[in-house]
């Protein structure tokens, strides 16, 4: 039977997960995903704000699954994370994010989280994960060089003269309805996760064999010709809006780009906040995983709706002056960078996704709006919040230990 310390010690621990969740949908899943298309007044910063935090919400009850996991059971070897440890790790970098966004600048909260996780686990006597660190230093450093690249070369060949929008913006439009047809959906796959491609492809083989099993290598097949089948109707779709009104199909896009990555916000971000709490399950085995995500969307919901329009202002106004070509070349990387990182299981500062795209694109017209001194502050404050709540967090939880 759980003892009433146990669960209130639990309660305390949920409402630590749900400030976090707060923090982290006003911080860099509320702000980040639209704040290009607000950049280049495609829609208003309330508005953003109002649809970043449903399309948060569907990404973190049908892809967060992973990241959760990862951040509950796989940054600290040979002890299970406590209550108590997941108060004092989630309270650190809560207070850390939050103060982030009350004086305007994007603290990563992936390192934020990561570092207080790391420092209640070390300090209740854990070992260190190497393999997973390695993993996850390995993508927050190619991060800026992939996700800033991939955006200035984009942002390039769209203000290149020889190259017509009216068949590069379809073709990137393709290229990104590919994406969506490969990334999984815990609804799909019999509810153990699959793709539209993957389905659909399943779904055709069945019917041309006749229900008789075929090797993966044809499925795999299948599976790619399908890709190319849906990311031609995406591409001849947007081909056929740009040649009624380019720049209205331009916005269109960029606003459907905006919703992906919003929605891969919530499926990366959802973990950071709720993480902590999967080792709880193993003591409350009536609560399903389920249960924590859709509560850790619901926070990111309200944090988008209550304070993300701040920090949208900050990063679509501060950073760079963004049009909408450049914002279409920063939103594009951001995407495929956070399915990466979700596919892994890894967690990923969307702050360092986002701005290191909205740079990337800036610098392709010549650095025009690219405030150096933000971009300064903006590092060392990424740098020093992993660091700061890794040695907060220690500290607090050595002292708690001490006590108890």
């Amino acid at each position: 039977m759980i003892g009433t310390a146990t669960i209130a010690t639990a309660v305390v621990a949920a409402l630590a997960s749900l400030f976090m969740a707060w923090a982290i949908g006003a911080g860099s899943s509320g702000s980040t995903p639209f704040a290009p298309a607000v950049g280049a007044n495609a829609i208003s910063v309330m508005r953003a704000g109002l649809i970043v935090g449903i399309l948060g919400f569907a990404g973190a009850v049908l892809q967060g699954q992973s990241v959760t996991e990862a951040v509950g059971s796989s940054l600290i070897n040979g002890v299970s994370i406590s209550a108590m440890a997941a108060t004092v790790g989630l309270l650190t970098a809560a207070i850390l994010v939050a103060l982030g966004v009350f004086k305007g600048y994007p603290i990563a909260t992936a390192f934020t989280v990561t570092g207080a996780v790391v420092g209640v686990g070390l300090a209740m006597g854990g070992d260190p994960a190497w393999a997973k660190y390695q993993q996850i230093v390995t993508l927050w450093v190619l991060v800026p060089f992939v996700g800033g690249g991939i955006a200035y070369g984009t942002a390039r060949l769209l203000r290149a003269d020889g190259v017509p929008e009216a068949y590069l913006v379809p073709a990137l439009g393709g290229l990104v309805g590919a994406l969506v047809a490969n990334i999984e959906f815990a609804l799909l796959g019999g509810g153990a996760g699959g793709s539209i491609a993957s389905e659909l492809a399943g779904g055709v083989v069945q019917v041309a064999s006749g229900g008789v099993a075929v090797a993966p290598r044809e499925l795999l097949a299948v599976r790619g010709v399908v890709t190319l089948v849906l990311a031609g109707i995406v591409a001849a779709a947007l081909y056929a809006d740009t040649q009624r009104d380019e720049d209205a199909a331009q916005r269109r896009f960029l606003l459907a780009l905006g919703g992906l990555v919003a929605f891969s916000a919530g499926g990366s971000q959802v973990g950071l906040a709720i993480g902590p709490l999967v080792p709880l399950l193993d003591t409350f085995e009536s609560v399903p995983i389920i249960a924590l995500l859709v509560g850790g969307g619901f926070g990111l919901l309200a944090g988008s709706w209550t304070g993300a329009p701040r920090m949208i202002k900050a990063l679509a106004q501060d950073y760079s002056s963004l049009g909408p070509r450049r914002s279409i070349a920063a939103l594009i990387p951001s995407f495929a960078i956070a399915q990466a990182a979700v596919a892994f299981g890894i967690p990923v500062s969307f702050n360092e996704v986002i701005v290191s795209a909205i740079v990337g694109s800036g610098y392709a017209a010549g650095g025009a709006g690219v405030s150096r001194e933000k971009m300064l502050f903006t590092v060392l404050a990424w740098i020093g919040s992993l660091a700061l709540s890794l040695g907060v967090s220690y500290g607090a939880m050595v002292a708690v230990l001490s006590v108890t």
